[in-house]
């Protein structure tokens, strides 16, 4: 899980930090000043839910919760990327959404099984 929580806070501080590159690393335009506001938005959403789970990390019922938390937030992201996806000119990023936030959020359901045992 703190593996976990380490990438999310990196990409976290991608997001904010640097917002142009991190766009088109993900196949998004970055000069419409709307999207680098909405994408440090998810940077502080990432930073905080990664906090949380180092925070968590000594108490196995608070990291379960953290889990639960992150799993359900990429499976939401997921989901927003497959909307947009239908629109063609989503392109490689909706795609690449998807498939990012759908393997997110499995593997933080996994942990919040491995946690409830």
């Amino acid at each position: 899980m703190l593996g976990i929580a380490a990438g999310r806070i990196a990409i976290g501080v991608g997001a904010l930090l640097a917002t142009r590159p991190a766009l088109k690393l993900l196949g998004f335009e970055a000069g419409n000043t709307q999207t680098r506001a909405l994408t440090r938005i998810a940077g502080g959403r990432d930073l905080a839910i990664g906090a949380m789970t180092f925070i968590a990390r000594d108490d196995r019922d608070a990291l379960r919760e953290a889990a639960a938390a992150a799993a359900a937030v990429d499976l939401g992201d997921a989901i927003c990327f497959a909307i947009a996806g239908r629109d063609p000119a989503a392109g490689r990023a909706a795609v690449q959404g998807v498939l990012s936030g759908g393997a997110a959020a499995a593997v933080g359901a996994w942990a919040v099984r491995r946690l409830s045992t």
